[in-house]
């Protein structure tokens, strides 16, 4: 490898705005590093899912859908 050309590698400090921290290494160049998110309070990770209904879109969903099975089931039922 060529000398003078690769950043340093060092030690790095993480902080996450849930309040954890946790120590990693990265050619970033600074000390510390702050994220959003990290493993301790992302959903995916801790198993805990938030539901957002964004201006009732999913209410909107249902409704269009809710009779779908009903009249399959009846064609199938008059099929018989």
């Amino acid at each position: 490898m060529k000398k003078e050309i690769h950043p340093t590698y060092q030690e790095v400090k993480v902080n996450c705005s849930c309040g954890h921290t946790l120590t990693t290494s990265s050619t970033l160049g600074r000390d510390t590093l702050h994220i959003e998110i990290c493993s301790n309070c992302h959903p995916f990770y801790t198993g805990q899912q938030k539901m957002i209904d964004t201006a009732g879109v999913i209410d909107r969903f249902r409704k269009k859908y809710a009779n779908r099975g009903k009249k399959a089931a009846d064609q199938q039922g008059k099929k018989a």
